[in-house]
């Protein structure tokens, strides 16, 4: 219980505590860092990144991340620091400038240039928004002397968003980033309730406009197994009248002394309305 105390303590006060810095970070998840030649820049890379990320859980300030750093290198990287650090003004030797060169050092210009690239045209595309912002912030790193204060974050931040998003956050023209990016989660949220919703509607609509009986049931369509035999017609041609000389069905007008016309038997032919 007082390991418990000790720790929710040390939080609560960066890396003030008991046992040397490297020792806390070490204790925390932290690795050392070698430097060795082979290293390859994402390996360097995601040190750093993890290093930074767990003196920001403490609420390190600028000098502790600095001074927290430096207590993790090893070998190679430490020498490499000593050299740096006593050709350099002290009143420079920052933790953006040991970013800048371990950077330079070890991650390499090239792969620098890559992921400012990558910054530059990183748009939404089908990423959630917390998920572009991770990404955003992973790559503004690289982005020194081309997003310089908040209001260009926001910007590029929403020049970036999918066009539906845009639209409609633009009009809130927010400058604080986080806030930002809040506001835009709320939309995002609303825009998928509502094509949740939409769907669902659709799908009702689907199974009440359906074919069904009078108990809602479907309809089942007659099926007829086997094949079909055709049935053959028998046509029946008239025999020929011996009073008329000619084929005819029913009685015969002439035998009956009716109408020829219309075979009434009230009156002739010539008489015939």
């Amino acid at each position: 219980m007082l390991r418990v105390l000790e720790r929710v303590a040390g939080a609560s006060t960066g890396l003030v505590g008991r046992g040397s810095i490297s020792e806390r970070l070490l204790a925390n998840g932290a690795e050392t860092f070698k430097g060795v030649s082979s290293v390859a820049p994402n390996v360097a890379e995601y040190w750093l990144e993890a290093t930074e990320r767990i003196m920001d859980d403490f609420d390190c300030t600028v000098k502790q991340k600095l001074k927290g750093t430096v207590s993790l290198l090893r070998d190679g990287a430490y020498q490499w620091w000593l050299t740096v650090r006593d050709g350099t003004r002290v009143d420079r030797l920052t933790w953006d400038f040991f970013k800048a060169a371990f950077q330079g050092k070890y991650i390499g210009a090239s792969y620098v240039d890559a992921r400012r690239k990558e910054f530059l045209n990183l748009t939404q595309g089908n990423k959630t928004v917390a998920r572009y912002k991770e990404e955003f912030l992973r790559l503004s790193q690289y982005t020194h002397g081309i997003v310089t204060t908040e209001h260009e974050w926001c910007v590029r931040f929403e020049d970036g968003l999918q066009d539906e998003l845009r639209v409609l956050i633009a009009l809130q023209r927010e400058r604080d980033f986080a806030a930002l990016v809040e506001k835009i989660k709320i939309v995002e949220d609303v825009k998928r309730s509502m094509c949740h919703n939409r769907e669902k509607d659709r799908g009702r609509f689907k199974r009440d406009s359906g074919p069904s009986g009078s108990l809602g049931r479907p309809i089942k369509k007659a099926r007829f197994e086997g094949p079909v035999r055709a049935i053959p017609v028998t046509m029946v041609r008239p025999q020929t009248c011996t009073d008329w000389g000619r084929s005819h069905q029913d009685e015969c007008w002439r035998r009956a002394r009716a109408c020829f016309r219309c075979g009434s038997i009230d009156h002739q032919v010539k008489n015939c309305p």
